[in-house]
């Protein structure tokens, strides 16, 4: 049976949510017979596949492609897409049109938009034009710049009641869920509790309902630095380079093919 959004929705206070990334067919494939509830095609595509710094590169054409190879699969799960960066901060046509593309080309079944309170009208208008939206809040991987890096939102009296507004203003222009991302964690609680939506974390505590994880942090095939909050499922970046260098030795000493 296939999941949507009314489905994601509703799952708040029966089950937790079950999300994970996914930008290609082969791992779209495998985390749908997995039983995950949600793939999302995120923008984190940039720094896990395409070799970027930061996710501020990704662009629109990248995430179609990307969007389009996961929904080929014809997933179980719901499949969301990235908006890349500064989209939804310019004219209201440019990010419909790209809602558009993302739905009606690549084949994706929502969207997902950074940022709070600030970004509900637009999202008010996409969600009476019938484009499902998954809300992000906390830290926005697309403001690194503007962060200096990445840390944790809510610690102080003032980020936490800026958080909250964020999330109600969000849920009343329509959202179907939201994403906290490296929320304090007993905020984090607060705005599940005060939300009627699903809050899906990452790094956001175990209160939320449902989790998200990058698959490269969960299956181990991260370069570089991992979160502290990721638990690794698996060693795979171990193993594929081990398989490398024995197809490497064997290729050398005439042992393949044999």
């Amino acid at each position: 049976m296939r999941i949507s959004t009314q489905t994601i929705s509703s799952l708040k206070g029966e089950r937790p949510i079950v999300a994970v990334t996914a930008y290609d067919a082969v791992m779209a494939r495998y985390a749908d017979e997995a039983g995950v509830d949600l793939i999302l095609v995120g923008d984190s595509v940039g720094t896990t596949q395409l070799g970027f710094e930061t996710t501020i590169p990704v662009t629109l054409e990248m995430m179609l492609h990307h969007t389009a190879a996961v929904a080929r699969t014809k997933p179980q799960a719901l499949v969301v897409a990235d908006i890349p960066f500064a989209v939804a901060h310019g004219e209201f046509k440019d990010l419909l049109e790209a809602c558009r593309r993302l739905m009606q080309i690549a084949g994706a079944e929502a969207v997902k938009i950074e940022g709070g309170a600030s970004m509900a009208p637009k999202i008010e208008r996409l969600t009476n034009a019938g484009i499902p939206v998954l809300a992000h809040i906390g830290l926005l991987p697309q403001q690194f710049h503007q962060l200096g890096g990445y840390r944790k939102f809510g610690r102080s009296e003032a980020e936490k009641l800026i958080l909250v507004a964020d999330a109600l203003a969000l849920e009343k222009a329509g959202c179907f869920a939201v994403l906290c991302e490296m929320v304090d964690g007993p905020v984090a609680s607060t705005i599940a509790q005060e939300l009627a939506l699903p809050l899906i974390g990452i790094g956001s505590g175990s209160h939320c309902d449902g989790q998200i994880l990058v698959t490269n942090d969960l299956l181990g095939m991260t370069a570089g630095y991992v979160p502290s909050f990721v638990k690794q499922y698996a060693d795979l970046g171990n193993q594929i380079r081990g398989a490398f260098e024995a197809y490497a030795e064997d290729v050398r000493k005439g042992n393949f093919p044999s």
